[in-house]
């Protein structure tokens, strides 16, 4: 399976937003490698935007470091958020993305054509809008923009498109997100302005080839990247010949992906993506997290703060597959106590120490009840790219055998009917870290050593409650 994240603008340093969709590809990726399936995880950063020059005007230093520093932020959060991705493209670095975005351009060159156009134009969107203000929220009034650019007769790939939805061949989850693109596309596609004025992009980004006073739109500069990341051999393996092609994305570029891609894939005659799967945004204080509009949550301060498990378990466990979430630190805090604290931390804990006290740490044979099968719940669940329920699913097994360690209060047995239960505890423990180890690879490790071979040693703290912990 190639499963991607969008690339993200470096005209800031990454914000929560950008970890969520980072941390739902981790996720996926790490359950489809643990079933044995060939998996990469591609991800990067657009370095060829507007937003990303007059960041740097702003600030008064080069484009070049400007966008340097700040796309090693996003490579670096590798570490504090434990991601495995296999690629990281950097749009204005990679050897090969340049040459390919050429020759795609090459490649669509029957459906472009140029005309002048005026239109107002979102900076922090790269997006022209009929009226304003930003839809999305960006500060400032919308630019009036007159010039002559190239164009792509998207509105040629209409029927094409709608097919494809209607029929399964391009899936966009979930339904709601599949039923507004089909809604877009049905009613008519327009062609789309697809360069600008190299003047106006201050030239920076990538000249159209044989016209060097127009640059490649940002967008389709950067849509490219899922092919031009596999540039040195990797591009028949996983663009061509893999079955699975999933792009993750947030709601508000969902037309890029699901119309503008796939069009212009269609007209280039390259094989399509097979998956379009969207999340909705993180809000703080009911607006959307964003680094021009305000509003951003370091991820990296987050982790130094809390802990890795913390934030990717608030994002995994606490986000709506539809329907915006809405971050505070008081939120995350209560649902790492009442989890990984109290929950997790807990009943491996309990389970250990019993161990330890009442069978000098040697691990008996289950003989009890037999840990829940929550992995085709949880397959299920990740397949309709819902992390919240998949989580749900994983926690079963703590709340059952926490249950069951109630129910049967090992330590008033005897004999063969305490090594049964605790038997059957420490089973469910190996089953959890089995299970959790695609959403908190870290936590999942701790626990598989902490209840791993034939003899137990006293138990580490696994979580430590974080409220009233100043920090």
């Amino acid at each position: 399976m190639y499963i991607t994240t969008t690339i993200p603008y470096v005209n800031a340093r990454p914000h929560l937003g950008h970890a969520l969709e980072l941390v739902q590809a981790d996720v996926l990726a790490r359950h489809h490698r643990r079933r044995g399936e060939p998996v990469r995880f591609q991800t990067g950063t657009d370095d060829n935007s507007l937003k990303n020059v007059l960041a740097a005007e702003a600030e008064g230093v080069p484009v070049r470091e400007l966008v340097d520093r700040n796309a090693a932020a996003f490579e670096a959060l590798r570490g504090p958020l434990e991601l495995s991705f296999d690629g990281f493209i950097r749009t204005s670095a990679h050897p090969g993305h340049r040459a390919g975005v050429e020759r795609i351009w090459r490649a669509v060159g029957h459906d472009l054509y140029r005309r002048h156009y005026d239109g107002l134009y979102c900076v922090g969107c790269e997006q022209f809008y009929p009226g304003g203000p930003c839809p999305d929220g960006h500060p400032g009034p919308l630019q009036a923009v007159s010039e002559e650019n190239w164009f792509f007769r998207l509105s040629r790939y209409q029927d094409a498109l709608s097919e494809l939805i209607r029929g399964g061949r391009l899936r966009i989850e979930p339904a709601a997100r599949r039923n507004e693109v089909l809604a877009f596309v049905e009613a008519g596609l327009a062609d789309i302005s697809v360069s600008r004025s190299a003047a106006r992009a201050r030239g920076w980004g990538i000249p159209v080839p044989g016209d060097p006073g127009q640059v490649v739109y940002v967008w389709w500069d950067a849509l490219a990247n899922y092919v031009t990341a596999l540039e040195g051999g990797d591009y028949e393996r996983w663009w061509v010949r893999e079955r699975r092609k999933a792009h993750l994305m947030g709601k508000g570029v969902i037309r890029f992906h699901a119309v503008h891609w796939p069009a212009m894939l269609l007209s280039a005659g390259l094989p399509l993506p097979t998956d379009i799967l969207v999340h909705d945004y993180l809000t703080v204080d009911g607006r959307k997290i964003s680094k021009s509009a305000g509003g951003a949550v370091d991820p990296v301060a987050l982790v130094a703060a809390y802990g890795t498990d913390a934030v990717r378990w608030w994002l995994l466990r606490e986000v709506p597959r539809v329907g915006d979430a809405d971050f505070t630190e008081a939120r995350l805090v209560a649902r790492h106590d009442e989890d990984l604290a109290n929950g997790l931390g807990n009943l491996v804990n309990r389970v250990v120490t019993m161990v330890c006290r009442f069978l000098d740490g040697h691990v008996p044979e289950p003989g009890g009840e037999p840990p829940v099968d929550v992995s085709g719940a949880v397959a299920d669940a990740l397949e309709g790219f819902d992390f919240r329920r998949a989580a749900a699913a994983v926690w079963t097994l703590v709340e059952d055998a926490n249950r069951y360690v109630d129910r049967e209060q090992p330590w008033k047995q005897a004999g063969p009917a305490r090594e049964r239960t605790l038997g059957s505890l420490v089973a469910a423990c190996r089953e959890l870290a089995v299970q959790l180890e695609p959403f908190l690879p870290a936590a999942a490790a701790r626990v598989a050593a902490a209840v791993g071979g034939d003899r137990l040693g006293p138990p580490a703290p696994l979580h430590r409650r974080l409220s009233g912990v100043a920090h």
